[in-house]
């Protein structure tokens, strides 16, 4: 059922790094991408695709992790994604790429779930240091990266506190709280 893969798609930050994921499961999650819906059928995105080591140590370095942990720098060592997808707007196809990416991103990270994998769509990039290091052509702007991994952390959905208070949390035992406004709270008619 569609509902429950969407609720076993969280932003994960934290993996088990002895997981392999290989191109061709890279692949099939831009192939995914590739048949989501994009604005004018224009399709101006391209992706570029890490699971070497090396090549993620580079993007890891340029990534800002969880904007309200600001006491956590990111996974550490043994916890870091083993493979990133980032998505790229083709400048030479649409001038501004505003929706595409996020529908992109969701497709492919649905897609990561059913295979048993989870990640973490990341918006704060160092994005000149990036295309520096991966050697990325300057007609290509850098949207979004998609961290993926086995995801070793667990994530709980929790209705929003009466303080209205969206920020995530984590206990001391490490899970990491998501709270989520109620539907009724959504419906405007």
């Amino acid at each position: 059922m569609l509902k429950d893969l969407i609720l076993r798609n969280r932003s994960y930050r934290r993996f088990d790094e002895s997981f392999f994921i290989d191109k061709n499961v890279l692949l099939e999650l831009v192939d995914l991408a590739r048949l989501s819906p994009s604005g004018g059928n224009l399709q101006p995105l391209k992706f570029f695709l890490s699971f070497e080591a090396d090549k993620n140590v580079k993007i890891f370095d340029c990534l800002s992790w969880a904007g309200y942990l600001s006491e956590w720098n990111g996974p550490e060592k043994g916890e870091r994604p083993t493979a990133y997808i980032i998505i790229l707007g083709d400048l030479t196809i649409k001038n501004e790429v505003k929706n595409d990416q996020g529908i992109a991103a969701q497709s492919m990270l649905l897609g990561a779930t059913e295979k048993g994998l989870g990640g973490c769509i990341i918006g704060s990039v160092n994005k000149e240091k990036l295309r520096a290091l991966l050697k990325i052509p300057s007609h290509l702007e850098i949207l979004l990266v998609v961290a993926l991994g086995k995801p070793i952390e667990k994530i709980e959905l929790e209705n929003l506190p009466e303080n209205d208070d969206i920020k995530y949390w984590r206990d001391l035992q490490g899970v990491h709280h998501v709270p989520k406004r109620n539907l009724n709270d959504l419906i405007i008619s």
